[in-house]
């Protein structure tokens, strides 16, 4: 008798973005490392972290938009496909580039914890991995289980790291460095965690 090994059938981009397109509006599904995923609606908490990064970046970086809807085309060979908590980009930087847009131009990408058991492989190790594959030059996390803020800054596109990574607990000050540039007080976090 053989044993097979359990190898599990890549997807491709392709039938992703078929299936993704497919999908109902209430699913959001997601290609990182070739592993299909699907976003958990987020709750209400998640929802105010957000808004009130959407202000922080307003106030301070008018000339950018925090987007919470764009999907972007990551990894080295833009063979993933992630939905990002928040893009902040130049305003208007992703009119007219559908559903899956390039990462090139995007400052920085933002994720929320969510209170699901795909959220450490997903938010803490997939995606900084791919998210610095992509060049993108900051990835805020917003880890609500550890009541922690992590910046991942200076990406290693070939080797898939980030190279700095500053870790602050829920109350301290954040500074998000360049090509971001601001910083901002994190104590409103406590009132959004379980």
């Amino acid at each position: 008798m053989t044993v097979m090994a359990d190898r599990k059938p890549r997807m491709t981009v392709d039938e992703f973005e078929e299936l993704a397109a497919a999908a109902p509006e209430t699913v959001r599904l997601e290609l990182v490392g070739g592993r299909i995923g699907q976003r958990k609606t987020a709750d209400g908490d998640h929802g105010a972290i957000i808004m009130w990064l959407v202000r922080q970046c307003m106030a301070h970086r008018p000339d950018l938009d925090l987007d919470t809807m764009q999907g972007l085309r990551i990894e080295r060979y833009r063979t993933g496909r992630a939905r990002p908590d928040g893009s902040l980009a130049p305003v208007a930087h992703f009119a007219g580039q559908g559903e899956w847009a390039e990462p090139d131009g995007v400052l920085m990408t933002v994720e929320v914890t969510s209170y699901d058991a795909d959220t450490g492989p997903r938010d803490r190790v997939e995606k900084p991995a791919a998210y610095a594959e992509a060049g993108i030059p900051v990835y805020l996390l917003i880890d609500r289980d550890s009541r922690l803020t992590t910046v991942h800054s200076a990406p290693d596109v070939l080797k898939g790291v980030y190279r700095h990574r500053d870790v602050t607990p829920f109350g301290d000050r954040v500074t998000l460095p360049d090509p971001v540039g601001f910083a901002f007080e994190t104590e409103i976090f406590k009132e959004y965690v379980r």
